[in-house]
């Protein structure tokens, strides 16, 4: 009998900021250190996106925890 999926979904908030210059700064205060900039709204939010998940596959593959209110974990199916 084959064994159910269990899917685990988070979100992580990004805040923007718009610099005197016109860039957008895009951070995500569960991760520390996770900000990008950007030309636009646009450019910043996909630079963070990726930042982000760099930083979460780092934690995880030298098996440190993920800072903030989640977790991350995986299923065998």
């Amino acid at each position: 009998m084959p064994k159910a999926t269990v899917e685990h979904d988070f979100s992580l908030a990004i805040e923007y900021i718009r610099e005197d210059d016109g860039r957008w700064l895009a951070d995500i205060p569960a991760l520390p250190g996770v900000t990008a900039y950007g030309r636009t709204r646009k450019q910043a939010t996909v630079a963070v996106q990726a930042l982000a998940l760099r930083f979460i596959a780092d934690r995880l593959e030298h098996g440190e925890a993920i800072p903030g209110p989640m977790s991350v974990s995986f299923i065998a199916a």
